[in-house]
């Protein structure tokens, strides 16, 4: 019998002085399986970095042909693409060619500096494709704020980041590679 996906309800207050953005948004997650804590949360990361109203979760590990989140048009055409870790090349060739524009979150520092190193030349070419990391360490601070219901905030302050509960906090900013 295959395993089902562990729901996860999240009220997400963002705070977005960068951007101008402040909305509340009520948030059902559905880890897979096989995703840990720390990728479900920076899915949950990437929502409130780029949130909008039409901004979308997608089906994501269970689809080849579908990004972790996108922003679609309402005529159907993708607007923005966002992917978690370190995709293939043939992936993101892909993301480029549908979206307008493409967002990468690397998580697993050590494993994405390699990544990174043996494919920025070969990404160099998509001119709305960037790259961002998390610092050492985040991922699993992040992963602690992982409950079945969560109540969260998100700030975002010159480029700085605070994800917290009523009882923890991790602040951090993300490195841009590309």
């Amino acid at each position: 019998m295959a395993l089902k996906a562990t729901i996860f309800k999240s009220e997400l207050q963002i705070p977005d002085l960068d951007h101008d953005y402040y909305q509340p948004h009520a948030l059902t997650l559905a880890r897979h399986p096989s995703e840990t804590d720390e990728r479900m949360m920076v899915r949950l990361l990437a929502f409130a970095l780029n949130a909008d109203e039409h901004l979308t979760f997608t089906r994501g590990l269970c689809r080849d042909d579908e990004p972790e989140l996108w922003r679609r048009s309402p005529s159907d055409e993708i607007l923005l693409w966002i992917e978690l870790g370190q995709p293939d090349e043939k992936r993101i060739r892909k993301a480029c060619a549908r979206a307008e524009k493409v967002l990468i979150y690397c998580y697993q520092p050590r494993a994405a500096s390699i990544w990174w190193r043996k494919n920025a030349e070969r990404l160099d070419r998509f001119d709305h494709l960037s790259v961002f990391m998390l610092p050492e360490d985040t991922g699993s601070q992040i992963s602690a704020l992982a409950r079945r219901n969560m109540d969260l905030q998100c700030t975002v302050q010159d480029d700085e980041i605070w994800l917290s509960d009523a009882s923890d906090s991790v602040h951090f900013a993300l490195q841009r590679l590309r």
